[in-house]
Parts: C-alpha cells; sequence; structure tokens
C-alpha cells in the first residue's frame, strides 16, 4: 500500500454531518468513502482529458486530410450514406 497522509478539507457543518451520516447509514468510514470519490473523480478528469485529447487529434488528422484534398465534404458524405440506404433490404 502506498504512503499514506492526511487531507484537511473546508467544509459546511451541515454537509458534514450529513455526510458522516450517510456514510454510517451505509457502514462504512466516511474516509474510505471520501477516498472512492475521490479516486472517481480523478478517473474521470482523466478520461475526459484522454477523450479531448483524441478529439484534438482527429480534427487535426481531418484538417490535414481536408487541407491536401483527401477529404470529402459533408455533403459528399451525406448523398453517399443516402446512396447507401437506399441500398439496404428492407
Amino acid at each position: 500500500m502506498s504512503e499514506e497522509t492526511v487531507f484537511t478539507m473546508k467544509l459546511e457543518s451541515e454537509l458534514r454531518e450529513d455526510f458522516i451520516a450517510e456514510a454510517r447509514a451505509v457502514h462504512r468510514p466516511a474516509s474510505q468513502v471520501a477516498r472512492e470519490l475521490m479516486r472517481e473523480f480523478v478517473e474521470r478528469q482523466r478520461e475526459a482529458r484522454e477523450y479531448d485529447e483524441f478529439l484534438c487529434r482527429k480534427m487535426g488528422a481531418t484538417r490535414a486530410s481536408m487541407q491536401t484534398g483527401r477529404g470529402r465534404s459533408n455533403e459528399e458524405l451525406g448523398a453517399e450514406a443516402a446512396a447507401r440506404r437506399t441500398d439496404l433490404p428492407r
């Protein structure tokens, strides 16, 4: 297990009391619930950042494709999709 440290935070008394009461209601220490919430937050932030980076790379590739003449316009793609839909068996 990694080294543990103390984390101090300011919050409203009512929020603290409600949080501790809810943690007790599910028979878990408040510190454990807080750690899980923090881990979930960190994971969501990482996933969001990775997705943003993916989108930026994708947009960069799309722009480069359009600049070199290899890309297709929305109109061309829409026409191709419409043609495929008409070819689908009903």
